[in-house]
């Protein structure tokens, strides 16, 4: 399964209104593990920054107006998410930001499946604040590198919030057969991880595999150690 968290910085709040985009941080998760691919562009917005926007990420107009345009680098981002899902922090303004470029870009929209973690926060922690900043203190997430607002680096701090908000690291750990994450030039994939050649050779002394069958001899033929302690004896 791909995820691609996202997240967008902007020069105000509606595109309709004449906002554009500045700022586009993407992060790659295959089955809810960080891969390291992400993709990140600079975007010139061809409008004035206005202040109250560069308050929020110090995204300038002087450092912006040799960046390119979203129609140059529209291609690329849509390569880099594919089909995966989106994960992003309040959906409904990212993807509209998103979709009003690519339509302006002469683009089709959107068609991605969207997790929008504001609802999910919302389900799991109902009552509660539910902003980026508020999510990382409830479940001790450094955000302490997040003095102004960039799409990048939000991105990565809301990769390690939604995989707590599903359900923590242990969401990773599933009861199946180990797998490895592998990049190639297609993107990343999943392969049946190496075995050793030889087993390692126990830690158990055989003092300590003496009173263990000792203990389990005691349970009862009933119990449920005592398979397991048949099998060890057959190896």
């Amino acid at each position: 399964m791909r995820e691609i968290v996202l997240d967008t910085e902007t020069t105000g709040l509606s595109p309709a209104g004449g906002d554009r985009l500045v700022e586009i941080g993407c992060v790659e998760l295959i089955n809810h593990i960080p891969t390291g691919r992400t993709h990140h562009v600079y975007i010139n917005p061809e409008r004035t920054m206005p202040e109250e926007a560069f308050r929020v990420h110090g995204l300038s107009d002087a450092f912006l107006a040799d960046k390119p345009l979203f129609k140059t680098v529209a291609q690329a981002f849509l390569d880099f998410i594919g089909d995966g899902t989106l994960v992003i922090h309040n959906a409904a303004f990212d993807m509209g930001f998103l979709n009003a470029e690519l339509e302006w870009a002469g683009f089709p929209p959107l068609r991605n499946e969207v997790i929008d973690t504001v609802m999910v926060a919302r389900q799991k922690h109902p009552g509660a604040r539910v902003s980026l900043d508020s999510l990382c203190k409830h479940y001790g997430i450094d955000n302490s590198r997040r003095t102004l607002h960039g799409a990048l680096l939000d991105s990565e701090i809301l990769a390690e919030v939604y995989l707590e908000l599903i359900g923590g690291k242990q969401v990773s750990l599933a009861l199946v057969e180990e797998v490895a994450i592998v990049q190639t030039s297609f993107g990343a994939g999943r392969v049946e991880a190496r075995r050793r050649p030889q087993p390692l050779p126990s830690r158990v002394t055989d003092a300590e595999a003496v009173a263990h069958h000792a203990f389990v001899e005691k349970m009862g033929k009933g119990a449920i150690w005592t398979q397991y302690a048949i099998s060890e004896a057959a190896e």
